[in-house]
Order: C-alpha cells, then sequence, then structure tokens
C-alpha cells in the first residue's frame, strides 16, 4: 500500500470529511478551448457516490466563475461550487460587490478588452468579481508581452488582486484565495479532516493551509507544499473511487 493509498484509507474513517478539488486538470483535462473541459465521467460518478455518502461534504474549488463551473462541471447540489478562487459562495455573485468595487470592475474590463485587442489566442474571461486573461491558445512570444503588459498596468491598480495561473492571469477586485475559502468551507462544515486535490500554483493556498490529519494531492509537475502527487486527472479517478470503496465500508459496518 503507496502512502496515498494509506492516507486515503485513514480519511474514509473520519466523522465528517471535506472533500474538495479543482476542476480543470483535476476532475477534467486541460482543454485549448476552456468552455468544453468536461470531468472524466467516471471521477464525476465518484464525486456523486461521495456526496451521498453520510457526514460526507464534497466541493469543487475552482477560479472559473460559479456559473461557468455549474455549466462546465454539470454538478448541482449536493455538490458545492465555489468559484472565482473562493470569492462566490452564493449562486450568482449579485451580493458581491459594492458600488466602488462595480465602477473598478467595469473600467478594469474596458482596459483589458483595448490592452488585449487584436492579439491572436489571447481570451478574456468576465466574472463576478474580476477579469481573467487567458493566453493558453496564443503564441509564447504574445502571452508573454500580453501578461508583461497586464502585470505592469491594471494589476498594479489600487484595490485590484493579481492571481497568476497556468497561461492565465486573474484580475479580482475582491480579495480572496482558495486556502481561505477552503477555511470557510471547513468551519461551515464542521469537518473533522479534509482531502484536497489541485493542479495549479493558486491551489497551494490550500495545501499550506492544510493540517495535520488533511491529505493534499498535487496533480501534476511543478514545486508544490502537498503531501503526495499524482500524474494527471484519470489518476484523481482511482483516489475518489478508493475513497467511495472505503468509506462506504466504514458507513455500512
Amino acid at each position: 500500500m503507496t502512502d496515498l493509498e494509506a492516507a486515503v484509507q485513514a480519511l474514509a474513517g473520519v466523522p465528517r470529511l471535506l472533500v474538495a478539488l479543482d476542476f480543470d486538470g483535476v476532475l477534467a483535462p486541460i482543454v485549448p478551448v476552456p468552455s468544453e473541459a468536461r470531468p472524466l465521467p467516471e471521477s464525476a460518478a465518484a464525486m456523486e457516490e461521495l456526496a451521498a455518502l453520510p457526514g460526507t461534504t464534497v466541493a469543487l474549488l475552482s477560479g472559473r466563475g460559479r456559473a461557468d463551473l455549474a455549466a462546465v462541471s454539470g454538478f448541482g447540489s449536493p455538490v458545492r461550487l465555489i468559484g472565482s478562487h473562493g470569492s462566490e459562495f452564493d449562486a450568482d455573485g449579485s451580493s458581491l460587490l459594492d458600488d466602488e468595487q462595480r465602477e473598478r470592475l467595469d473600467r478594469l474590463a474596458a482596459e483589458l478588452r483595448q490592452l488585449v485587442d487584436g492579439e491572436p489566442g489571447v481570451t478574456l474571461e468576465a466574472k463576478p468579481a474580476g477579469v481573467a486573461v487567458h493566453v493558453r491558445n496564443a503564441p509564447p512570444d504574445v502571452g508573454t508581452r500580453v501578461l508583461d503588459a497586464v502585470r505592469a498596468g491594471p494589476a498594479t491598480w489600487h484595490g485590484i488582486e493579481a492571481t497568476p495561473g497556468k497561461a492565465v492571469l486573474d484580475l479580482s477586485v475582491a480579495r480572496m484565495d482558495k486556502g481561505a475559502a477552503l477555511e470557510l468551507l471547513r468551519e461551515g462544515e464542521a469537518a473533522d479532516a479534509v482531502l484536497f486535490a489541485g493542479d495549479d500554483v493558486t491551489d497551494e493556498t490550500v495545501f499550506a493551509r492544510l493540517r495535520p490529519g488533511d491529505v493534499g494531492v498535487k496533480v501534476g509537475p511543478g514545486d508544490t507544499a502537498a503531501q503526495h502527487r499524482v500524474d494527471a486527472p484519470p489518476d484523481i479517478t482511482a483516489l475518489l473511487q478508493q475513497l467511495v470503496e472505503a468509506r462506504r465500508r466504514r458507513s455500512e459496518s
């Protein structure tokens, strides 16, 4: 039995378990067109099975806007959907911003549209509390030039929070990160332990907050504070299936 398998077996026995995962690169393979991302079917089935077990809360914690996350993941209640790096805990984000933040967001969106106009392969993703600049499909020199301009320009504005990711820079007018969001989830669900899996640099804010008895899993390469690592989304499928079986046995015993 590997260290990760042993850790999952231990997690299965806690009274209240929180399973929180990033979406892209974890439940769903990374694809060139973000709107076409879908969870691996076996992972989706395991998530739904976990969510139906007693004392088990399942959540997606993503940089995507919550509505976008719901559309691409296909999940609804009882799976909790936390979007915009934790800024969206409600369904539509309508109460997320005050008037000053809304004005700042309008200015930010206008500036970014002008900045990326005509740049091949660069796309903007509007979110309730910000805008993400995606360069995954841009030529490398274009992506570097655009992100450098964003970092030197709108990312420096007062009240703007910049969060770098894989081929994306997320700009927000509301301060939140995934680590803080996980703590809110843990407290709200009174979880005894947490399983979190992520692949991006933004997920390190979660790994850094995990406690003894929690399990953190990094998907793919890169420096990480997670205790465990797997190669790709199919490995997360296997992990979730293992957890389903172990937790079901514990609940039935």
